[in-house]
């Protein structure tokens, strides 16, 4: 509903002899309703059984003033101090005290409307019959129909009722009813007026009406209106400034002071009520005087007021303030049903105490604004810092790149969606997650007794078979790995750091995916869009699933939080209108991991700032911290999550229309690419975060944690094929004849293991067997031999194809003469058949001596 229809308040035009007529039924009705105060069923029988008396019985004896419309105040955290930083409301309003209204004000609204306020019991039958005189002329005119103080406020509490109701139809049918000027409802006014001055005082009528006028420019009450047109206090205006106000309130759009070209109407009705003000001694001849000579230009400070997200205080705090109104109608404070906090909420009056650090969002959107260009033309580009307390849930910051624009038609700079959070808050869908989401593989891996120093492959290879739910599942995966040279064997730990596919691959084979599943949800994980957590295609466990960052931050501060989850929280505290405090929202954690199997994926994680794919994410303030990098197949979506012991942070950025931009290939005009700053991005942002939440060291894993039920493979080289068989199956892990290759000892003896001897493997690990075909034998050690000695030994070895090189090495003295080299080099693996070729020392010059034998 637009406020502006509150003109309509203003009567219709007309005719003379109906009006007279209706004076005189109106009259009489009213002096009889005045003697017996309101009692309906008394004024029908004694007057009369027409249908405009008939309207009586179905009013309430009574209105109740009810609470006004106010604004909602949110605060964030500045310093350690809460700090007010945005104003929401449907309608500006502000309500005041009856102390804290100017006498100047009081006397403006009294002297101007209503004259014998203290003196009559809601009715004032002088004004009545006045404005029935007037009606005879075609109108009730500026004396508002006789309508009192008391009267004004029944009908702008049935106004504000009307705009309480749930939709725009019943809204404007009820509106359109408590605005409208006939004889019933002029009546109803009165019934209802005399009620009101039965239940309450004078002074608690009066500080109603002043905190619910209409003031015009989207302006309710007193003190929004002095703050709006003058930008100071309703306590203390000056007789003008009152006169001014006063003078709004009959034609609130004709007459407020929101533009020069109104001054003249409102200065008419201004001079009225100053006049008035003085005839009733509350004015001094010279300050009448001093009044009327005034211009408006002298004292309206017209100031917009600031409500609203779009003008909240702080930089980037617009997006966190819209996520927290939404929070806050879904509280159980402020109603049982969601009609009853819509209400709530529209009255207004709530202060809302919410987690924001504003001062770390505001270095955030900074640090977004430099590194993420909102700006940017060549892809549609959207970047978020999320940080929220490892113990409690508390969401410290929410920063995005784009600013904040609710209209229909913003800016490519600016947005409306949210792409911190969920579809329900932001109208986002999220983004998928890549490596990110290795955390819950890398949890389960620990869970089920692996360890960290478990040898994996990491090969590029067709995946499949895999376990889900039980049920042993034969789709197909092709993993690919991220760059060249990432296959062979690795470590948990290495391929942790250096985020390799095909290892990841290899643990989730031996796991369970619903399992993977399961362990991502007890921390919270869930897609942005409310449906199901996709788990069954085997891509999944390196990221597809589409998820907010504010989710995925509040998982790895779970894990920072030795593995106890706390649900993400904005509201801290809640204060009513009267000044109770209703709570905030409740702390909700829950141990979701072991403590032990979350500090062995820490250990692991932090092996990725160390020397793995975050490295450069490393806070100068030296606090341990741990992190996972995430990037999809494209590029189109870059991650990094990480966490000191206190804070999580996300930093996510990325394409928000669908497109596969690859963020490795476009520069950010800042020295990199949107892709090579994240780690230097993260660390910037850790670094402040650090310096406000300070954070100890985090808990070393137990050794069998790193080790896990892994056991070491056996050195099988030189055993024969039968002999590595039984070894490998009697250590419970499975043979895999690699075939045979050239090689040294006798044919058929192992030459060598995949993975290699020592290696820990857990049971059921794969070992491949390689053969050796007897071709190739060890180059003994002949270093210092006489060539005689060297060559006996070469011919022992299998080498029948020995040369001496005509190239002497520096030698002289015991030197000469003697073995300086062998080509192929000693101990190294040869072809018997290939040629072997000895170096000599010389003498000191490095020339041939006389004779070597």
């Amino acid at each position: 509903m637009s406020a502006q229809k509150t003109s309509a308040s203003r009567t219709k035009p007309v005719s003379a002899v109906g009006a007279f007529i209706g004076f005189v039924g109106f009259s009489a009705l009213a002096g009889l309703l005045v003697t017996i105060g309101v009692t309906p069923a008394i004024a029908v029988a004694g007057v009369t059984t027409t249908s405009t008396i008939g309207v009586f019985e179905s009013l309430p004896e009574y209105i109740e003033i009810g609470d006004l419309p106010q604004r909602n105040e949110l605060y964030a955290y500045s310093g350690g101090k809460s700090v007010h930083f945005a104003t929401l409301y449907d309608q500006n309003r502000q309500e005041l005290k009856f102390d804290q209204i100017s006498d100047q004000l009081k006397n403006a609204a009294i002297d101007g409307e209503d004259k014998r306020f203290y003196s009559h019991g809601g009715v004032d039958m002088t004004s009545l019959i006045r404005a029935g005189v007037g009606s005879i002329a075609g109108g009730l005119g500026d004396s508002g129909g006789g309508s009192t103080l008391t009267m004004q406020l029944v009908r702008n509490i049935k106004m504000n009722e009307a705009l309480n109701l749930p939709t725009k139809k019943e809204q404007e049918k009820a509106y359109n009813e408590a605005v409208e000027q006939t004889i019933p409802r002029k009546l109803e006014e009165m019934k209802l007026a005399i009620g009101l001055a039965k239940k309450y005082s004078k002074k608690e009528i009066l500080t109603a009406y002043l905190n619910i006028a209409y003031f015009g420019d989207q302006t309710y009450g007193v003190q929004a209106a002095a703050q709006h047109y003058y930008n100071k206090s309703a306590t203390k205006l000056t007789a003008a400034e009152a006169a001014s106000l006063m003078a709004i309130v009959q034609y609130p759009e004709a007459r407020n002071l929101s533009t020069p070209k109104k001054y003249d109407a409102n200065v008419a009705r201004r001079n009225v009520i100053l006049r008035s003000m003085y005839d009733q001694k509350n004015l001094t001849e010279a300050e009448y005087r001093t009044a009327r000579l005034s211009k408006p230009a002298d004292y309206v400070h017209l100031t917009q007021p600031s409500q609203g997200c779009r003008a909240s205080v702080g930089d980037g705090s617009q997006f966190f303030c819209d996520y927290a109104k939404k929070v806050v109608l879904e509280m159980s404070q402020l109603g049982s049903s969601q009609k009853a906090r819509d209400t709530a909420w529209r009255n207004g009056g709530y202060k809302i105490q919410t987690t924001l650090n504003i001062d770390l969002n505001a270095e955030q959107k900074q640090l977004l604004n430099t590194y993420d260009n909102k700006a940017e033309t060549n892809l549609a580009l959207g970047a978020t810092l999320n940080s929220i307390e490892a113990g409690s849930g508390r969401i410290i910051t929410m920063a995005q790149n784009k600013d904040f624009d609710e209209s229909l038609k913003s800016a490519p700079t600016s947005t409306s969606l949210n792409y911190s959070v969920d579809y329900k808050y932001g109208n986002s869908g999220g983004f998928q997650t890549g490596s990110t989401y290795k955390l819950f593989t890398l949890l389960d891996w620990i869970k089920t007794g692996h360890g960290l120093n478990e040898t994996v492959s990491g090969a590029e290879r067709v995946v499949t078979p895999w376990t889900i739910c039980g049920q042993t599942d034969y789709t197909k995966f092709d993993v690919s790995n991220d760059a060249p040279g990432e296959g062979g064997n690795w470590s948990v730990l290495g391929a942790t750091a250096g985020s390799i596919n095909g290892a990841f691959a290899s643990m989730a084979q031996k796991l369970d995916l619903c399992d993977i599943r399961d362990i991502a949800q007890s921390l919270g994980v869930h897609r942005a869009d409310g449906g199901e957590l996709q788990y069954q295609n085997p891509s999944a466990i390196l990221g597809t699933n589409e998820i907010a960052p504010m989710t995925m931050a509040a998982a790895y501060a779970a894990v920072a939080n030795n593995g106890i989850y706390c649900k993400p929280i904005a509201i801290d505290q809640i204060t009513s209108p009267s000044g109770k405090q209703l709570g905030g929202q409740t702390k909700d954690c829950q141990q979701a991991v072991d403590p032990a199997f979350a500090q062995a994926a820490i250990y692991a994680m932090k092996g990725t700032i160390t020397s793995g794919t975050a490295r450069g994410a490393q806070t100068p303030d030296g606090t341990q911290m741990f992190a996972k990098t995430g990037t999809t197949d494209e590029a189109d979506q870059i991650w990094l999550v990480g966490a000191s012991s206190r804070v999580a942070t996300a930093y996510w950025q990325g394409n928000t229309d669908g497109k596969k931009n690859n963020l490795r290939h476009y520069s950010n005009g800042v020295g990199g690419t949107y892709a090579g700053s994240r780690a230097d991005v993260w660390r910037q942002a850790m670094t402040a975060v650090n310096a406000t939440y300070p954070a100890g060291a985090f808990t070393d894993p137990q050794p069998t944690a790193i080790r896990g039920n892994a056991k070491a493979l056996p050195n099988l080289q030189g055993k024969t094929a039968d002999e590595a068989r039984a070894a490998i199956s009697g250590a419970g892990f499975n043979y895999v004849d690699g075939g045979t290759r050239p090689g040294t000892g006798n044919p058929g003896s192992v030459s060598s293991t995949s993975p290699s001897a020592g290696a820990l493997l857990s049971s059921g690990s794969s070992v491949t067997v390689y053969t050796s075909d007897g071709s190739q034998a060890n180059v003994p050690e002949i270093g210092g031999d006489s060539l005689g000695d060297a060559r006996s030994a070469l011919n022992d070895a299998g080498f029948g194809n020995v040369s001496v090189s005509d190239d002497f090495a520096k030698g002289g003295g015991n030197k000469t003469c003697k073995v300086a080299a062998v080509d192929p080099a000693i101990s190294s693996a040869a072809d018997k058949n290939a040629g072997v070729t000895i170096q000599l020392y010389g003498d000191k010059n490095g020339k041939a001596p006389k004779d070597c034998k």
